[in-house]
């Protein structure tokens, strides 16, 4: 815990307050609620999963008080994370999440279904950049300087693995996260087919930001 807001390394503790972040920012930025009434089921897709199989590369922002009020989650080798996933990840929801047999018909049950198939994030376009990461703060604590110093730490540990860059999918409607990416050094990555996701990515070089 720390006196002021900051940056600090996630622990288990925090695996509530994180969920709780991704859950608010979950859907374009927003709140994921109303569209998915689950609020175990996004942050078992996109934050428990990396703060589980690599929590040494989960960041918080502490709000001063130990409440997390934002944070970055990634893996270091996206393959390697896709059969961990796979492995130890989906047997630990699959009891409250059960993989579907039929089309989804709602956003939740497109949801588990993205649950089910880690193996969407292996990209052959991607290949370069071997890492990614998700990162997200509640709306009262951006534009602060907060999401810049999540994403500097969050760089730095993989620099020091060795690690030489890394990508991320966006919702490509969500153009403040756009500006966000823009600003901190990212370039878009041309990626067949698509869907509604744009890809970005960057070397983790600490020349930005």
């Amino acid at each position: 815990m720390l006196s002021q807001p900051g940056i600090r390394p996630y622990q288990l503790a925090d695996r509530a307050g994180v969920a709780a972040v991704c859950v608010r920012t979950a859907l374009d930025g927003g709140d994921s609620r109303d569209r998915y009434p689950d609020e175990e089921l996004m942050p078992s897709i996109f934050a428990a999963p990396y703060c589980h199989l690599e929590p040494e590369l989960a960041f918080v922002l502490d709000d001063g008080s130990g409440r997390p009020v934002g944070y970055v989650v990634g893996t270091a080798d996206t393959e390697q994370f896709v059969k961990n996933f796979r492995a130890t990840w989906i047997p630990r929801v699959a009891r409250r999440y059960p993989e579907p047999t039929t089309a989804p018909r709602t956003p939740s049950e497109e949801m588990i279904h993205l649950l089910h198939t880690p193996e969407r994030m292996v990209l052959p376009a991607l290949v370069a950049y071997p890492a990614h990461l998700h990162i997200d703060l509640l709306p009262e604590w951006q534009r602060r300087g907060f999401g810049r110093a999540l994403m500097r730490s969050f760089l730095a540990a993989l620099e020091s693995r060795g690690v030489p860059a890394v990508h991320l999918g966006m919702v490509t409607a969500n153009t403040a996260a756009r500006a966000f990416y823009d600003r901190l050094g990212f370039h878009e990555i041309p990626v067949p087919d698509p869907g509604p996701l744009t890809y970005l990515g960057r070397s983790t070089a600490a020349d930005t930001p």
